[in-house]
């Protein structure tokens, strides 16, 4: 009986062996397979870009004529033929309008046969007097008769001067028969066709608009007039100017105003910049935007927009850390330059992670790839 219960004993302690060798078999590998940590992320990295950029204010806008004048007769008559059609681009003193003449060249030549009547009476009345002049010193003339022939010639010299701004006048009246462009640039609609009887009531012909060179009328806030001024007072301001629409339309031109007072209202000044328009491209009362290089910065730091986050602290960059673990750097933005954006915060040697920033974190382990070597794939 006591030879059994040995052996079962040791039955047992066999099984019991068993079990934890089975045990210690099983928990081995599965204590060697256990991660390590997270794969690092591949992420595209740039380098910092030190350059000098300029620095723009940049507006909204709108274009005015710097001249523009309603068109209307000085004399009355009817409108005999319109030389330039309606909308036509015009030089200066170009035939615009033709009022008929024939009553104007009538008193015209009614003025000047006048005139030459009374200067054939002023030569009688000279020579008339002249004579006298001889004769009242040998008193073989009155002084009464002399005296009459000496307002004799001054009435004729009057009415040979009230003749001569007769005809003077006559011609003026002549010239205002034909309306003509005070400067150069561009008609509007008619609105006096042939035959229309114009004349002494303010009636507009038409609308002559100049279109070369143009303004450019924007209003700067308050706080951007230091700037400005300064600006000025350096070297003439720069102002680039385009279309909302079509980014390649670039017109450039100088700043020429700035007004002498702020709005109360609004808090702005008004102010404009002269651009040149030679092909008539652009037209008065087009929205435009106005760019003002108003200095440069010297040693900017630079980084591309895409680069960015935001978080409560503010606009920050990751940057590839030590061991290849993502920083996080808070950035002070500055003026931008195209797609790149200079920013305090950073130093030259820093490369920028500038893809799958969604998918990284402050501490997470990334796999840099140079921006030039990055797939698509990369950055999904």
């Amino acid at each position: 009986m006591k030879a059994w219960k040995i052996l079962l004993g040791g039955a047992a302690v066999v099984c019991v062996g068993a079990a934890i060798a089975s045990y210690s078999l099983r928990a081995g590998p599965v204590a060697a397979a256990a991660p390590s940590g997270p794969p690092a992320m591949p992420v595209p990295v740039t380098a910092v870009i030190k350059r000098t950029i300029p620095v723009y204010l940049e507006y909204s806008a709108r274009t005015e004529s710097i001249r523009e004048v309603s068109l209307q007769a000085k004399v009355a008559g009817y409108i005999q033929s319109q030389p330039a059609a309606d909308g036509a681009d015009v030089k200066g003193e170009e035939l615009l309008y033709k009022i008929d003449e024939r009553d104007y060249r009538a008193a015209l030549d009614q003025a000047k046969a006048q005139a030459q009547r009374n200067v054939a009476a002023l030569g009688y009345a000279r020579s008339n007097f002249n004579r006298g002049d001889e004769l009242v010193k040998t008193g073989f003339l009155a002084k009464d008769n002399y005296d009459q022939r000496a307002s004799t010639l001054g009435q004729s010299e009057a009415s040979v001067a009230q003749d001569s701004a007769a005809v003077r006048s006559a011609e003026i009246n002549l010239a205002y028969t034909e309306i003509r462009a005070p400067f150069s640039g561009r008609l509007g609609r008619n609105r006096a066709p042939v035959g229309t009887l114009v004349g002494g009531s303010g009636f507009t012909l038409n609308t002559l608009v100049q279109l070369d060179p143009l303004y450019v009328t924007f209003n700067p806030s308050e706080r951007d007039i230091g700037v400005i001024q300064t600006a000025r007072l350096a070297s003439k301001v720069v102002a680039k100017v385009s279309l909302p629409d079509d980014a390649s339309a670039d017109y450039s031109g100088e700043l020429t105003f700035v007004d002498n007072g702020v709005d109360r209202t609004t808090g702005t000044i008004t102010a404009r910049a002269t651009v040149p328009n030679p092909k008539f491209t652009l037209l008065p009362g087009q929205y435009v935007r106005v760019r003002l290089h108003v200095r440069d910065e010297p040693d900017a730091l630079l980084v591309p927009q895409v680069a960015l986050g935001s978080s409560q602290l503010g606009k920050y960059v990751y940057v590839v850390g030590e061991g290849n673990k993502a920083e996080q750097k808070i950035v002070t933005l500055g003026p931008t330059d195209g797609d790149a954006v200079s920013v305090k915060g950073l130093v030259e040697t820093d490369r920028v992670i500038t893809g799958n920033l969604q998918k990284i974190g402050p501490g997470s382990p990334v796999s840099p790839i140079a921006q030039k070597e990055a797939s698509a794939s990369d950055v999904k």
